[in-house]
């Protein structure tokens, strides 16, 4: 079967067709902790490879599975079949107010052509210039700014893509398919939807209330309906001013007091760092320091400010204004991952399971009592930062690396809790191997069932990234390198 679609490939493809070890080895692994080697990989020049990989796939019955820059945490670009991968697609063609971009197109290549035009896409994942536009529309990627901008599904106002039938799509353009997901989407339970700002599970049926939203359904998708090839995004002036406040706290439980109070004041972000983060930061905190409230403000900055230091707990030790270090300072905070990673040794390296949950920010306590049971039952440690004014803390667990019934049960439970307390398993990384076997929980039987709907739509052979979003196994554990 593998040497039959190999040679359709060959002999269809103008881009690259690779079946050899040494790419299937690289195209095996991403920035998870999973590892699933393909049998083929596309690496198309145009929208008619994508097209042809598509139905050539069909017609063999084998998985597609679209790969943008590798740099998501939960597996979603990982899979048995064929891989194709996007990275020729970096076209930008930028207007006024929006921007037409391709899905190879780095965020960092991006980022540096709106800024010529005093112009910036507002999500900012801390992995930034290295992450794709493609993954992080197939992740709904947020970041440190969400807080006021949104996530990547409320700054896109239109998506083309390919459907598991091969056939080009563009949403909201396309009225046909558009009133078809209205419908369907019309039929949702929105008593079982996250009470959150920020959501990366599941398909987003919450986020289509009319035919011009109908490309959100695509959004956060991971390549499981359609595989895009182009999106409009929405842009923004870049702010005139900035203002970032570092405030040290003695105990959590305060700094957790003053996110939900600063939270009101409407700043840009509210990122929460613990001892790892700020141990390796050149600034002397008092030794009795826990934790730091990183707080920004990019508009009404003057009344801002005497709102925040009027009403908390904690102390500021820094308020910065010039670009230059604000810049630096922003960077200690998205080297958290890197941080953490560092902190820990290889052999006690949790694979990235629970480290993406949020809940209503009002409850934001109650994420961090369930992981301090966690810690005091499993005797395990726990590194923890994040978009705090989101209610979205990332986790590093710190135990033995193969204890792996363990971290399925750490999963179980820490996702019970988030469920219980209308919180969402990922804000910001996507389902993938890591967290799809426990949509259905979150989500609750009818969604589910929506869901299966709004797949057999646009997929019906089930060939695009099987395995993601909707799930009858159990891969938490599976395919760990």
């Amino acid at each position: 079967m593998k040497k039959l679609i190999l040679k359709k490939l060959q002999s269809t493809i103008q881009g690259a067709v690779f079946y050899k070890k040494e790419f299937t080895d690289y195209y095996s692994v991403d920035a998870s902790s999973y590892q699933i080697h393909p049998k083929i990989i596309v690496v198309a020049k145009n929208e008619k490879d994508v097209i042809n990989t598509i139905k050539i796939a069909k017609k063999f019955k084998t998985s597609i599975t679209v790969r943008g820059a590798g740099t998501g945490l939960v597996g979603s670009a990982l899979n048995k079949g064929v891989i194709i991968d996007l990275k020729n697609f970096d076209s930008i063609r930028l207007n006024n107010n929006h921007v037409i971009v391709g899905p190879g197109t780095m965020k960092g290549q991006l980022d540096s052509v709106l800024k010529k035009s005093k112009k910036f896409f507002p999500p900012n994942p801390s992995i930034g210039s290295f992450c794709s536009i493609g993954g992080m529309l197939g992740n709904n990627s947020s970041g440190s700014r969400s807080l006021k901008y949104g996530s990547v599904i409320d700054n896109v106002s239109e998506i083309t893509f390919i459907d598991g039938n091969g056939i080009k799509n563009t949403l909201p353009k396309n009225k046909k398919i558009g009133k078809k997901i209205l419908e369907i989407s019309n039929k949702l339970n929105i008593k079982k939807i996250p009470k959150v700002t920020k959501n990366s599970s599941g398909y987003r049926i919450d986020k289509i209330k009319s035919l011009k939203d109908s490309h959100n359904i695509i959004i956060g998708s991971e390549g499981t309906l359609g595989v895009i090839i182009s999106a409009k995004l929405k842009i923004r002036d870049i702010p005139k001013k900035r203002i970032l406040f570092i405030i040290e706290y003695k105990k959590i439980q305060d700094a957790l007091k003053d996110s939900i109070k600063i939270n009101e004041i409407k700043p840009s972000a509210i990122e929460f760092v613990d001892k790892t983060t700020l141990k390796q930061i050149k600034y002397k905190f008092d030794k009795q320091t826990k934790c730091l409230l990183f707080v920004e403000f990019d508009d009404k900055i003057i009344t801002s400010e005497k709102r925040l230091k009027s009403g908390i707990i904690g102390k500021i030790v820094k308020r910065l204004i010039k670009e230059s270090e604000i810049f630096q300072w922003w960077k200690f905070r998205d080297s958290s991952l890197h941080y953490s990673l560092k902190s820990i040794k290889k052999e006690k390296r949790v694979p990235h399971i629970i480290e993406d949950a949020a809940v209503p920010v009002e409850k934001i306590s109650n994420l961090f009592s369930a992981l301090k049971k966690i810690e005091k039952k499993y005797k395990t440690k726990i590194i923890s930062y994040g978009h705090i004014g989101n209610g979205n803390i990332h986790v590093r667990l710190i135990m033995e690396k193969n204890e792996t019934k363990i971290i399925k049960k750490i999963a179980i439970e820490y996702f019970d809790e988030i469920i219980e307390n209308n919180g969402t398993i990922s804000a910001e990384h996507g389902d993938g191997l890591a967290r799809s076997e426990f949509v259905k929980q979150l989500y609750g039987n009818k969604n589910f069932q929506i869901f299966k709907t709004i797949k057999q739509q646009m997929d019906p052979n089930g060939i695009l990234n099987p395995g993601k979003i909707i799930s009858n196994k159990s891969t938490v554990i599976k395919n760990l390198k």
